[in-house]
C-alpha cells in the first residue's frame, strides 16, 4: 500500500512571512486602504489569494478585491526578480523529506501559493524531484475544501487510510479531516499549536525531527 505525506509549503517547509507581509502591505497602500496588521495577514496564510484578501477586507467591492490581489501578485514578483525574495527552509525539514524518502514514502504538496510561486520554491531549494503531486490554489478551491488533498490521492495512486496531512494552519487540519486523511500539525507556522489540535491535528509536531520521528515510528 502506497503511503503518501501531504505537505502544505508556507509555514510548514518554508518560512516566507516577511516576503507576503511586505508584498500585502504594498498591496494595500497602492489600492489607498488601511494597512492590515501583520498578524492579521500572517493568520491569513494558507488561504488562496482572492480569499485571504477577502477575509482582510470582506466589506469592500469585488473589483477593489481584485485590485488589491493584482498589485500583490505584481509586488510579490517584484520582489523575486529583484532577488529579495524570502523564503528559507525550515531547519530540519530537508532531512524529514529524505528520511521519508528514503523509507519508502510519496510526497506530495497542497498550498495556497500559485504554481508559478510554488515551483520557484521548489527549484530554489533543489526539491523538485522530491514530490509526486504539487497542488495549489490555481488549479483547485482554497483550502479548506478538500479538492487538494483528493488531487494530490489520485495522483499519487494513495488512499486515503494510507496518507497524512502535514501542515502549520487550521486550514490544512480542516482539509485533511474532510478528505478523510490523517491531519498532523508543526508549531512553527501561522496557527497556535491549540489551534491545530482543536481543529482535529492528531498530533503536533515541536520540531522536523519530532515530525519525522512521529511518522516513521
Amino acid at each position: 500500500m502506497t503511503k503518501l505525506a501531504v505537505f502544505d509549503c508556507d509555514g510548514t517547509l518554508i518560512d516566507g512571512q516577511a516576503s507576503i507581509c511586505h508584498a500585502m502591505e504594498a498591496a494595500f497602500a497602492e489600492a489607498g486602504l488601511p494597512v492590515p496588521d501583520r498578524n492579521q495577514i500572517r493568520r491569513m496564510v494558507g488561504l488562496s489569494l482572492p480569499q485571504a484578501v477577502r477575509k482582510l477586507v470582506p466589506d469592500i467591492d469585488e473589483s477593489l478585491q481584485r485590485d488589491i490581489v493584482d498589485a500583490y501578485k505584481r509586488a510579490f514578483r517584484a520582489q523575486r526578480e529583484a532577488g529579495e525574495l524570502s523564503q528559507p527552509l525550515f531547519d530540519g525539514i530537508a532531512e524529514v523529506l529524505d528520511a521519508l524518502h528514503g523509507a519508502g514514502w510519496q510526497l506530495a504538496v497542497a498550498t495556497g501559493m500559485s504554481r508559478r510561486g510554488l515551483d520557484h520554491c521548489l527549484a530554489t531549494h533543489g526539491l523538485t524531484r522530491q514530490f509526486v503531486s504539487l497542488q495549489t490554489a490555481d488549479d483547485n478551491p482554497s483550502k479548506p475544501h478538500p479538492a487538494m488533498l483528493e488531487a494530490a490521492l489520485f495522483e499519487a495512486d494513495a488512499d486515503a487510510a494510507e496518507a497524512v496531512m502535514i501542515g502549520d494552519t487550521v486550514y490544512d487540519i480542516q482539509m485533511a479531516r474532510d478528505a478523510g486523511v490523517r491531519a498532523i500539525g508543526v508549531d512553527w507556522g501561522y496557527h497556535a499549536p491549540e489551534e491545530l489540535t482543536a481543529a482535529g491535528a492528531e498530533f503536533v509536531a515541536t520540531s522536523p525531527e519530532a515530525l519525522k520521528e512521529y511518522l516513521l515510528r
